[in-house]
């Protein structure tokens, strides 16, 4: 799956885990911040979004983990994360 492909994926992900009905996956730019001034996003949202995104592709997301954080700063280091841990299939 190229790049391009698994961050449209992970867009449509956000958007419907956190039901997100004013929000369009497209509209979401891939390097914009996924909380404060970005889309907004709480902790709360941070773990439902990390419990889909385990769910989907097969990743441990262990919350105490210094590398999460950094990886819930925006699509594209979500999408770089999810590459790096992905089970392999």
């Amino acid at each position: 799956m190229s790049r391009e492909t698994l961050e449209a994926e992970l867009k449509h992900l956000l958007v419907d885990a956190l039901m997100l009905e004013d929000q369009k996956p497209d509209d979401i730019a891939s390097d914009a911040p996924l909380f404060g001034e970005g889309l907004g996003l709480d902790s709360i949202d941070a773990l439902e979004l990390g419990m889909a995104i385990s769910k989907r592709y097969d990743v441990e997301i262990d919350s105490s983990d210094e590398r999460i954080r950094n990886a819930f700063r925006s699509i594209s280091a979500l999408a770089e994360f999810v590459e790096a841990n992905k089970k392999a299939e």
